[in-house]
């Protein structure tokens, strides 16, 4: 991080931007170096070369057939981070996991939501292929304003395959700047690539220096929070979670917050996650919204949960019943609908006896075959008797009475 950056202007006429020119900095960046990793256990470290501040331009858009163009200037003078790699992507998967990497990253430092769709992060990809064994990389071309991370993986993919067969047929690859479309899956040309000395880069001379101080830096350190990589670590070390169920819960701070919290409340860590995993996110992700916004409080959560982690409930029935309702109204108390609904676990001996006999009563055959050896039917009987409960009749104590009254 330089303690002192400075801004530059780049001449380099601008259509979408109403001073024809775009302020940036050049010379003297914010940040140079570091790095992030990337893939599902954060295996691939991928090379930062600098991070500069700059403003947005606004946006063109171009007729297909070079007709017409419109310019939309709404974002136009907007203060944004560019982050520029190393070339150390060598894929579309490994270009998809990097933004995924970096999305994380800036949703636990709580800089951005870093959501495409709405434009608040974008990427540009510059391509290029080599021949195996050859180090020099190929010329390059660049595509502009991906807005997904499925669009730049396909972008990638797709132009890649381009240039190789530019090459395979004995031409020559171009440096220019394309344009993804996402509904034919191709990219475009849209103009000859500007070089360095076409930007004709000078010091702003109305912007003063960035002047950052070491006590600034260290209190920054000091107030970071756990790295989403650390974390994961933890989950899976500690909690001995799958890694697959750590990066789901890991999608943002709030949601591993949110997590550890639960897990605290239950002592029970696997529940915590199963229950995040299969039933909280997918309910969430049906909202579209994110945990923070969640309208089930977590103490409803636990209660919830806490019926089935004392055997209250059974998991299939909360899961089938209980869930739903919470769910159609968050304010509600877990217990009471229970009672409501009639499926808190029922023990009583008598109870699940008369139940029993009724059944036996009503299917003669499958007990006589019972008695002949196939003790698979035992599973047949507990089914009939949990519908005749409701989900209620105490599993463990109904199958221990269930195989007394088959063997009598």
């Amino acid at each position: 991080i330089n303690k002192e950056s400075f801004f530059d202007r780049k001449h380099y006429f601008y259509p979408d931007l109403p001073k024809g020119y775009q302020i940036t900095q050049d010379g003297q960046p914010i940040c140079l170096g570091g790095t992030l990793s990337i893939g599902e256990g954060f295996e691939r470290i991928v090379k930062i070369h600098h991070i500069h501040m700059e403003e947005d331009a606004g946006k063109s858009i171009h007729d297909l057939d070079k007709s017409w163009s419109l310019i939309d200037l709404n974002r136009a003078g907007t203060p944004l981070l560019e982050l520029v790699t190393e070339p150390d992507l060598h894929s579309g998967q490994e270009v998809y996991d990097f933004i995924n990497s970096l999305q994380r990253l800036l949703r636990y430092l709580n800089v951005s939501d870093a959501d495409m769709e709405k434009g608040s992060m974008r990427c540009d990809c510059n391509v290029s292929v080599r021949k195996r064994g050859i180090k020099t990389l190929g010329e390059r071309c660049e595509i502009k304003n991906l807005n997904s991370k499925k669009f730049a993986r396909q972008a990638v993919e797709y132009e890649a395959n381009r240039q190789i067969k530019i090459l395979e047929d004995g031409g020559a690859v171009t440096n220019e700047t394309m344009h993804f479309d996402p509904a034919s899956g191709r990219t475009q040309v849209t103009r000859q690539k500007e070089g360095a000395h076409d930007y004709r880069y000078f010091p702003d001379p109305d912007l003063p220096p960035i002047v950052i101080s070491k006590e600034e830096l260290n209190q920054m350190k000091d107030e970071l929070p756990e790295m989403p990589w650390v974390r994961k670590t933890r989950y899976i070390q500690n909690l001995g979670m799958l890694p697959e169920h750590a990066d789901l819960i890991l999608r943002s701070e709030q949601s591993a917050d949110f997590f550890d919290n639960l897990a605290k409340e239950l002592d029970n860590a696997k529940m915590a996650s199963n229950f995040m995993v299969n039933q909280l996110l997918p309910y969430l992700d049906e909202l579209e919204i994110t945990i923070d916004r969640c309208p089930i409080r977590l103490a409803v959560i636990v209660e919830y949960l806490e019926l089935i982690r004392d055997e209250k409930v059974s998991h299939s029935v909360g899961n089938q019943r209980l869930w739903p309702k919470i769910k159609s109204d968050p304010s509600v108390s877990p217990i009471d609908v229970a009672n409501d609904l009639g499926i808190l676990m029922n023990s009583n001996e008598s109870y699940i006896l008369g139940i029993i006999d009724d059944v036996i009563a009503q299917n003669q055959p499958q007990v006589i075959q019972y008695k002949k050896g196939k003790k698979a039917l035992i599973g047949f009987f507990m089914g009939k008797v949990m519908k005749v409960s409701q989900g209620s009749a105490d599993p463990q104590k109904l199958k221990s009475l269930l195989e007394r009254t088959l063997s009598n």
